[in-house]
């Protein structure tokens, strides 16, 4: 009886996997764009001390960065 449960379920067990990783791989992409995002901020930040940028191109930048970060976080 085990053998027929395996046989009948396994199309059932490996659409459960492919949604699982299909889900895991979404939250990694989510979390690496977060990442990728706080170094662009951090790097924004050095531009303005330098000097290579503008107040208002700062404060532009900075905005986007921000909402999306912010976008990110609360669809957590």
């Amino acid at each position: 009886m085990l053998l027929v449960d395996d046989v009948l379920f396994s199309p059932i067990k490996s659409i459960f996997w492919i949604f699982r990783e299909i889900h895991n791989a979404a939250h990694q992409e989510k979390a690496n764009e977060a990442e990728s995002l706080t170094a662009e901020l951090s790097e924004l930040y050095m531009m303005l001390e330098t000097g290579r940028i503008t107040e208002e191109q700062f404060d532009e930048r900075e905005g986007q960065i921000l909402d999306r970060l912010d976008e990110i976080q609360s669809k957590e």
